[in-house]
């Protein structure tokens, strides 16, 4: 079983601040697998680099679709080099943007919504929920009115 696990390449990726708090509190229970990382601060990129590899995209939003254009690019050269098998992700839209990369390229995402969103799904979820292959929701409210969207609990 420990082979499967090193054989399998999970991508973590958030976006710095409360996304990656929030990723932070599952990335240990992944250690045993092949791990690396995509954030948006080099900062914090020292948090997830005791981990695996770490790589640094730049920071976007839909206000800056200029910038969502170069954080594209950085992506597609992430995922085109790293090939991960699963991604997993508490957003935003740089996470998002890998993500889809990595759905391209045969990779399976797992999506945690942001425990801030407790009475809508958030903008990158929404963009993202067509394409999860699991979307975890931390209201259980919110997976009751949302198909495909189960509550597993909080990460906080």
């Amino acid at each position: 079983m420990t082979d499967k696990k090193n054989n399998l390449k999970v991508c973590f990726a958030a976006s710095a601040g409360g996304h990656l708090t929030q990723l932070l509190k599952i990335v240990p229970s992944f250690k045993d697998f092949n791990i690396m990382s995509v954030t948006t601060s080099k900062l914090v990129a020292e948090k997830l680099n005791v981990y695996g590899r770490t790589y640094i995209i730049s920071e976007c939003n839909r206000q800056h679709p200029f910038r969502s254009i170069r954080s594209l690019y950085q992506a597609v050269k992430i995922a085109f080099k790293e090939r991960p098998d699963v991604v997993i992700s508490t957003g935003a839209e740089p996470a998002f943007l890998i993500c889809i990369t990595a759905k391209l390229l045969g990779g399976r995402i797992v999506w945690i919504d942001s425990i801030a969103n407790v009475q809508r799904l958030s903008a990158s979820g929404r963009l993202i929920r067509p394409f999860a292959d699991v979307f975890l929701t931390q209201w259980p409210d919110l997976a009751n009115i949302n198909k495909n969207i189960e509550y597993a609990g909080a990460l906080l």
